[in-house]
């Protein structure tokens, strides 16, 4: 059987390591690409880099997605069954900060990937977009289906526009194309301007942390392998308008969702803090802040659609992420 090729942008970051894994161990061939930017600690994603690289299936080239060419480069030497994009500017603090950073990687990255795919279609694609997209909605859980145009966040704004570009490149040019919305994912090598990383590198350091909106606040947290397995599930189910599942949120004009990646459950910010103080061994001295702008007060994902799709739910407990994420700290950091 012919081996099938895998491009997967912003390879070298946390979802796109892992990610990358699964689909090497599944048996693919993978082409990644990867900027390895300064916005966090680079010799974190040297790291997931070099423990790819040592797969021979794997290959990478580190540039930036909105280089006018180099996309469409990989499509046309590749010519990838499938692709996972994932490449973006992330963090919606540092947005209000740096919005230029998420202009060019997120909205002029999606459009470069978009006309490689025009050029050279995949069998399906699946572009991340995030939570944060559902903004000023106050309706609990969140539904793919539920309107969606009150982002509040540049960030969150980019990744909506992303959402709508894909569309109307699924609708012209017949692309199979899958959003998934990931809801606050926390693990092992993850991003250290993460709140699970932040908390505990304080923690460890005897430092106090910065707990918002004096911890009143929720977040469906999701572990990094039940996102990973979610997302190589549902590249075997493209978007299809002639075949939708029930709560499907298809697009009655293109092969075209959207997918909530979530636990399907919120959890308190204070229950997710002392879940870290008890895998840390030691209880964390807090300063207590007012929201922070661009923020929201929960989230909270419905997967029934996602359920529906692939026959499975993000299931890993929340202490025991938050101790395999600690105990990976602890042996990385030399803590």
């Amino acid at each position: 059987m012919t081996q099938k090729t895998a491009l997967v942008t912003g390879s070298s970051g946390f979802i796109g390591y892992f990610t990358s894994l699964a689909l090497l161990r599944a048996g693919w061939k993978v082409v990644g690409i990867d900027s390895l930017s300064d916005y966090y600690e680079v010799p974190l994603k040297q790291k997931r880099q070099a423990m790819l690289t040592a797969h021979d299936d794997f290959s990478v080239i580190n540039d930036t997605i909105e280089t006018p060419g180099h996309l469409l480069n990989l499509f046309e030497t590749h010519k990838p069954e499938a692709v996972i994009h994932l490449a973006a500017q992330a963090g919606v603090r540092h947005s209000i900060d740096a919005p230029r950073d998420y202009l060019n990687a997120n909205l002029i990255g999606a459009f470069e990937l978009l006309e490689a795919a025009r050029a050279h279609p995949p069998k399906h694609m699946l572009l991340a977009s995030t939570s944060s997209a559902y903004g000023a909605n106050t309706q609990m859980p969140y539904a793919e289906t539920d309107k969606a145009d009150t982002q509040m966040s540049f960030y969150a704004a980019t990744k909506k526009a992303t959402e709508s570009m894909a569309h109307s490149y699924a609708h012209l040019y017949g692309l199979p194309i899958t959003m998934f919305r990931f809801f606050t994912v926390y693990g092992a090598w993850g991003r250290p301007d993460m709140a699970h990383f932040l908390f505990t590198r304080a923690i460890l350091a005897g430092e106090p942390i910065k707990v918002y909106n004096h911890g009143e606040m929720q977040r469906d947290f999701t572990y990094i392998d039940d996102l990973v397995a979610s997302m190589v599930a549902l590249l075997d189910v493209p978007p299809d308008p002639a075949r939708p599942v029930e709560r499907d949120s298809i697009s009655p004009v293109a092969p075209f969702r959207i997918v909530n990646i979530g636990n399907g459950a919120p959890a308190k910010l204070m229950d997710f803090i002392g879940a870290i103080e008890t895998a840390c061994g030691r209880e964390a001295t807090k300063t207590y802040h007012d929201m922070q702008p661009g923020d929201v007060f929960a989230t909270w994902a419905d997967t029934t659609l996602l359920h529906n799709l692939i026959g499975l739910r993000p299931i890993t407990p929340m202490a025991t992420g938050l101790q395999h994420f600690v105990d990976w700290y602890r042996g990385y950091y030399g803590v």
